[in-house]
């Protein structure tokens, strides 16, 4: 089985990349699924220039299909996404709309960071990820930047948050494996 851990943020200075770093800490340690950090930066995908929907899987752009064959390779997420305006960021929203089957009939997990620990992005990728088939895990990380940040800058998480992150990887895991066979 196959997990990604998804960088949900291109924006400048971003914490994403340190926090998905730290749950791959985690996630390394386990025996049950391999682990692979996958940052959406590095598919530098435009806003949603696909002329015909995703649903109908006829990608026409070299971004795309590229993006779609590392989403479609994996059987699980962990997707870490900061708080923007009370919700995700626009480019992990963004490069979610991209695919549409790539996504079907997985299980996907949250580490969310914000002011109010990332519950909001959340709460807006639940309804999102839902409309894709995407099965999401009860358990969540919420990291605050007032206390699991220096100077809301420097990652430095409250050990509290160690057996989020294990719970979450435990239920995507399992909720992974138990739809495998709806995937083939």
């Amino acid at each position: 089985m196959k997990i990604a851990i998804v960088i949900g943020s291109t924006r400048p200075g971003r914490k994403a990349e340190d926090v998905a770093r730290w749950v791959h800490g985690f996630a390394k340690q386990r025996t049950d699924a391999e682990f692979e950090v996958v940052d959406i930066q590095d598919y530098n995908l435009p806003l949603l220039d696909e002329p015909i929907p995703p649903s109908l899987g006829k990608y026409s752009k070299d971004h795309t299909k590229k993006w779609a064959a590392k989403i479609a390779s994996f059987d699980g997420f962990v997707i870490v996404t900061p708080e923007y305006n009370h919700g995700t960021s626009g480019a992990l929203k963004n490069a979610i709309d991209f695919l549409y089957a790539e996504w079907n009939n997985k299980a996907a997990g949250f580490v969310g960071y914000g002011s109010a620990g990332g519950v909001r992005a959340v709460e807006s990728l639940r309804l999102v990820m839902a409309e894709l088939q995407v099965a999401t895990v009860r358990a969540q990380v919420q990291l605050s930047l007032y206390t699991d940040f220096e100077n809301f800058t420097v990652f430095k998480p409250d050990a509290r948050h160690e057996q989020s992150v294990k719970t979450v990887l435990d239920q995507v895991v399992a909720w992974s494996g138990a739809l495998a066979t709806l995937r083939k």
